[in-house]
């Protein structure tokens, strides 16, 4: 437990970013969701609609911290390929 007053404040900012962060993460994988869910239907309009809109937010992850360059860029490189298959389908 926390003992010093400086202690006892980062204890209280760590538990505030941990809650903006765990939203953060939250409302990228809606987005990631929403692609995987109209590559799945096979509408490619939706399709290349969600993925422009996932893009941001991802990117958005990436300059606050949550997720890490590489990850994001392997992540909206695979879902673009996947949506240019289900476009050219």
């Amino acid at each position: 437990m926390a003992n010093t007053a400086q202690s006892k404040k980062r204890a209280r900012q760590s538990e505030a970013r941990y809650a903006i962060n765990k939203a953060r993460r939250s409302r990228i994988r809606t987005f990631l969701r929403k692609v995987e869910e109209a590559i799945a239907s096979g509408d490619a309009d939706s399709a290349a609609a969600a993925l422009k809109a996932a893009q941001p937010e991802l990117a958005r992850g990436v300059s606050k911290g949550v997720l890490h360059k590489n990850t994001v860029s392997r992540k909206i490189s695979r879902l673009a390929s996947r949506v240019k298959a289900v476009v050219k389908a």
